[in-house]
């Protein structure tokens, strides 16, 4: 096991990263404040790992309540917030239980949510049984649900109290999930850290056969870069905005084809790539840049090119997007691999070229 540390002085909290930990109850004792709990996950993860973490818990003598949900992004909305809401009120659940949010990043995210509202705060703990839960959605306290004109539009900053990501849950994941994890782990190197995009490319065929010492390590590189940048900008006013890089394409592709049409990472896939052709048309990288990263997302098996909409219509839902300020879009945009910039300098016209070039 290896433990990492997000710091942020009194709501500091652990990353453990392991195998097998869902049965380490030494791990959740110093996080749950009383006996009893509420676990939020869903019709997908509940009969593979629920039993066993509920059997955890029990050890520790702690009453825990399930609370099990439909899977899918298109649930991620205000009626399934409130089925969580229903529980902890019908349990007289107080401002001191404890919610655990087992499964991805929905169940990540709305768990998050949920804890930030109750009783204005409660404690949560994030068991993220995804890959791209572990490295990304369940570090930082970004916790939200969607709305029809934007994904992620309604939400809060609220910090967990613990993250145990347990790399034996990954055995269970989809190989189409498992991809698409794999684009926040290569967001990591594009942004911020080349050489762990060189050792990417070297072992993204070790990461689809799910050797867990590659995952392992895949997953510890990404979280700690994410807990250096959220230690450093929690509420992204600044660095932590480069952790969007695709993401404000990504989320246009994912609000207008329908969510869950296309998974997170897939999007975010195809967004990554649309904001390397806009970089290469202002002249922030090189050809060779664009193609040495499509490269690595092709081998890692994600689409490169995002689906069939009106350029028009992806800038409409851009315009919702999170990163507009005064007025102008701000996109993350690439300065050469391991560097990326905040920038509102491409216009309309290079924007729109660079989607229609990009988009099927």
């Amino acid at each position: 096991m290896q433990t990492l540390k997000v710091s942020l002085a009194e709501r500091s909290y652990p990353i453990h990263i392991g195998v097998n930990l869902l049965s380490r109850a030494d791990l959740l004792q110093p996080h749950l404040k009383n006996k009893k709990a509420v676990v939020v996950t869903n019709v997908t993860v509940a009969p593979l790992y629920l039993d066993r973490l509920m059997a955890t818990l029990g050890v520790l003598g702690v009453d825990a309540l399930p609370v099990i949900l439909l899977d899918g992004e298109r649930y991620k909305t205000w009626e399934t917030l409130n089925q969580i809401f229903d529980a902890l009120l019908d349990a007289h659940c107080e401002r001191s239980t404890t919610l655990i949010a087992l499964g991805g990043g929905v169940i990540g995210d709305m768990g998050g949510f949920a804890a930030s509202c109750y009783q204005r705060g409660m404690p949560f703990i994030q068991v993220p049984t995804t890959l791209l839960s572990q490295v990304d959605s369940s570090v930082g306290g970004k916790t939200a649900i969607n709305h029809p004109l934007g994904k992620n539009m309604i939400g809060a900053f609220y910090q967990p109290q613990l993250v145990l990501a347990d790399i034996s849950t990954l055995d269970t994941l989809p190989d189409r999930e498992l991809r698409a994890g794999l684009a926040e782990v290569i967001k990591y190197g594009l942004i911020r850290d080349p050489e762990f995009f060189d050792w990417l490319e070297a072992n993204i065929q070790l990461l689809l056969a799910r050797d867990r010492q590659a995952l392992a390590y895949a997953v510890q590189r990404s979280c700690a870069n994410k807990a250096d940048v959220v230690a450093a900008d929690e509420r992204e006013t600044g660095e932590r905005a480069l952790l969007n890089l695709g993401h404000t394409f990504g989320h246009a592709i994912e609000t207008g084809m329908g969510y869950g049409e296309w998974l997170h990472g897939e999007a975010i896939s195809a967004g990554t790539l649309i904001a390397m052709d806009l970089s290469c048309r202002i002249g922030l990288v090189t050809v060779d840049d664009v193609f040495r990263v499509k490269k690595l997302f092709i081998n890692a098996g994600l689409p490169v090119r995002g689906p069939q909409m009106p350029a028009e219509r992806y800038l409409e839902l851009m315009r919702h997007d999170k990163k507009v300020q005064d007025g102008k879009l701000r996109l993350v945009l690439m300065k050469g691999i391991g560097e990326a910039i905040v920038s509102d300098v491409a216009s309309e016209r290079e924007i729109l070229a660079s989607i229609s070039a990009c988009c099927t």
